[in-house]
């Protein structure tokens, strides 16, 4: 049985533990409201612009030079972005997003991993450190824009990901990421960023006869990447939000464990406690009854 000091000891470590917990949730929480705000507000518009913007792909789709951005190519070199967070402490969030990067490799990518031609885009430092740690190939000059989101961060690394598209540098780009459904559930997702795909029930519209107004050149350059900007700025929202819900409940459970380990510890300190002053009693008695048979 543990001392009375030790047991003490520990009481006391459990209950800063505990008040750090409680801080990091707070914080978690008021993060979340902001970052739940954000992606609530910009889902409509995303979504809206990626639809007018696949329905002009597919219009376009093997009519001129300029439609870069939908023209499918051998598959010979891959990038990955990985979308994690730059801390921990907030359950399997971070473990999600690499499990997601490696199972797509292997799942659809292992020739092109098999002669080092996959290469991770780290967005947060999680994914880097994770990453590089392993050899990987990797482009790490956008792993710290979480700390200070800002559109202009996001749309930095989006236009690095199309030049390096349109250069040839890539044949293909996956995102992995997780989107926010609740505070109690992110859903891991693997999206095609480029060439951009149209999706199956969609394919009647490749005919529909556009209008364009100034003109088609125009729309197509100003609005392709305005489109991926927006769907890369939308993704990493989502995995915002995530991230601050996942460490909401990840430090929710932590507090509500130490407060259950707070119990058994008061309980164990009670117990030997009473032990000693029992003990001490019955030395007492002992001394005693051995001074009356003297």
């Amino acid at each position: 049985m543990p001392s009375l000091k030790e047991v003490k000891n520990r009481i006391s470590s459990v209950v800063s533990t505990q008040q750090i917990t409680k801080a990091m949730k707070m914080v978690a929480a008021a993060k979340l409201r902001k970052s739940q705000d954000r992606i609530i507000q910009m889902r409509p518009f995303a979504q809206q612009l990626a639809y007018v913007f696949q329905n002009i792909s597919a219009a376009q789709s093997g009519e001129t030079s300029d439609n870069w951005f939908s023209k499918v190519r051998e598959v010979n070199k891959v990038l990955i972005v990985a979308i994690s967070s730059d801390r921990g402490l907030c359950g399997s969030f971070n473990t999600n997003v690499n499990k997601g990067v490696l199972r797509l490799i292997h799942e659809d990518y292992e020739r092109q991993f098999k002669n080092g031609n996959v290469t991770i885009l780290s967005i947060g430092r999680k994914a880097d450190d994770f990453f590089s740690k392993r050899k990987f190939n990797m482009v790490r000059d956008h792993a710290g824009l979480i700390s200070n989101l800002s559109f202009d961060k996001v749309a930095a690394a989006a236009d690095y990901i199309m030049e390096s598209y349109r250069n040839g540098v890539y044949d293909r780009v996956e995102i992995v990421y997780n989107e926010f459904k609740n505070v109690a559930t992110q859903v891991l997702r693997t999206e095609q960023y480029l060439p951009v795909s149209l999706p199956a029930n969609e394919q009647h519209d490749v005919s529909t006869d556009y209008i364009y107004l100034p003109d088609r050149t125009e729309i197509l350059t100003g609005l392709i990447p305005k489109s991926l900007k927006i769907q890369l700025f939308k993704a990493v929202l989502e995995s915002n939000a995530s991230e601050n819900g996942a460490r909401m409940t990840a430090m929710d459970k932590a507090t509500e464990n130490a407060g259950e380990l707070l119990k058994e510890l008061r309980l164990t300190y009670n117990r030997t406690r009473q032990a000693a002053i029992t003990k001490e009693i019955l030395e007492i008695v002992g001394g005693a009854e051995a001074l009356k048979a003297s």
